[in-house]
């Protein structure tokens, strides 16, 4: 069940950083969730299109997006990825942004995805202008 769990996840990721967002969105159900948590604890997408809108709003403007796995681990339906997500604005602004994601995966699709990364790190690399547009929301 490890090695499964962990192949839905590296598909996952391989379908996230190609942007392919009709695919990432195969990966939930109706009641799957998705949170990062450096936003507030009511910021919670729920269902594949809150999750793809969510996505949609923090990485559709980047010019270039891919990551680096650190390392993975899984024990029964649990999936934990260390990465490093390289992101490059138009504008020329880049970061190598540090992340922490849990995946725990229910009936082969994934029920909750959170992400731990720091906020200032983020705020610190990010134009103005994105900020600015991510200030929105996603719904």
């Amino acid at each position: 069940m490890t090695d499964a769990n962990k192949q839905l996840v590296n598909q996952f990721w391989h379908a996230l950083y190609a942007r392919d967002f009709d695919t990432v969105a195969s990966f939930f159900g109706p009641t799957s969730t998705y949170t990062d948590v450096a936003t507030p604890p009511e910021d919670l997408a729920v269902g594949p299109d809150q999750v793809v809108a969510r996505l949609k709003l923090g990485i559709a403007q980047l010019e270039r997006y891919d990551h680096t796995e650190v390392l993975m681990v899984a024990e029964d339906n649990v999936v934990v990825t260390e990465h490093i997500e390289n992101w490059t604005w138009s504008t020329g602004e880049e970061i190598s942004f540090p992340f922490t994601s849990i995946h725990v995966i229910e009936d082969g699709q994934i029920a909750r995805w959170t992400d731990y990364w720091d906020l200032s790190t983020l705020l610190n690399a990010a134009p103005a202008w994105w900020i600015e547009s991510i200030a929105s929301g996603y719904l």
